[in-house]
């Protein structure tokens, strides 16, 4: 198992260079890279030149950790044509950036809309049709998620999406801080995990509170009854994913993928908190990692 650092703490402060360099510093070999608006960023096409990519490998060679994959979000499920045809465009740079840096994966999510489910799950699938070959010219695996506010936002229904595409290499995240997102509300984390089966590829972790407790007011969001999602991502411990049945499960199943340490919003702490994560996981998982194997 790999243990990577999401080090979207830091990208106020810090290039995606030094981001690599505190990683190391960390104790992390292998970083996941999630959107900021000087790279790739939610919906926009990608900004990373030639020197910006040079700076980051020179970084990666410096330090040895390893750029394990990558994090857009592109609507790519769009039900507007001209926008779904630009999101793929969007893809086609980001895949040339894999590739650039060595990157073996990307991580998604579905995107689209949940209010107009079909609609998306279509234009999911066309767009798929269309980078499919692109993906598999490059050599690069798709692990994808549900997400609140995706066209799909369940576990089960995730999974049957994924299952439709029928290709070995792409594969499933179970992001912990989506748990109750999930399941909505029933937090099983170990019925999940083994329902991915051999699709299970990828972990997100971190806590988050459970938004169906006490009559939903864990989250008091106005207007009551918008149109919104909710969620954290905590550090382990602050928060309701049950996590005695999360590691117990994954070592039943000898998961053998990816785990990355994705927590948000505690920028005054990072460190601290990524060291403890990063300490948890090397606890309670192992890894894999070249330090070790070397």
């Amino acid at each position: 198992m790999k243990i990577a650092l999401d080090p979207a703490m830091y990208h106020a402060d810090l290039s995606v260079a030094d981001e690599v360099r505190r990683a190391a510093d960390l104790g992390y070999e292998y970083l996941e890279l999630s959107p900021r608006a000087d790279f790739f960023f939610w919906y926009r096409y990608p900004k990373a030149d030639d020197d910006t990519l040079a700076e980051v490998k020179n970084a990666l060679r410096e330090t040895g950790v390893t750029m394990l994959s990558l994090v857009p979000v592109f609507n790519w499920a769009s039900v507007d044509e001209q926008e779904r045809e630009a999101q793929v465009r969007n893809w086609r740079r980001l895949l040339e950036i894999a590739v650039e840096l060595e990157c073996p994966v990307v991580n998604s999510e579905l995107s689209g809309n949940p209010n107009d489910a079909r609609r998306s799950e279509h234009a999911f699938y066309r767009s798929m049709d269309e980078l499919i070959p692109v993906f598999e010219r490059y050599g690069i695996g798709l692990n994808l998620e549900a997400h609140p506010y995706d066209f799909v936002e369940t576990h089960d229904e995730a999974l049957l999406v994924i299952r439709g595409l029928n290709k070995p290499w792409v594969n499933y995240v179970y992001c912990a801080p989506h748990t109750f997102h999930l399941s909505d509300g029933a937090g099983d984390v170990g019925r999940m995990l083994r329902s991915a089966g051999p699709k299970l590829a990828h972990l997100h972790v971190a806590d988050c509170l459970n938004h169906k407790l006490h009559v939903g007011n864990r989250y008091i969001v106005n207007p009551p009854g918008v149109d919104a999602r909710v969620h954290q991502h905590n550090e382990i411990g602050n928060g309701d994913v049950a996590w005695d049945e999360f590691f117990g499960t994954l070592r039943d199943l000898d998961f053998d993928g990816i785990a990355t340490v994705c927590v948000f919003g505690w920028e005054e702490h990072a460190d601290d908190i990524h060291r403890r994560m990063l300490e948890r996981l090397r606890t309670e998982l192992g890894g894999t990692e070249k330090a070790r194997s070397g």
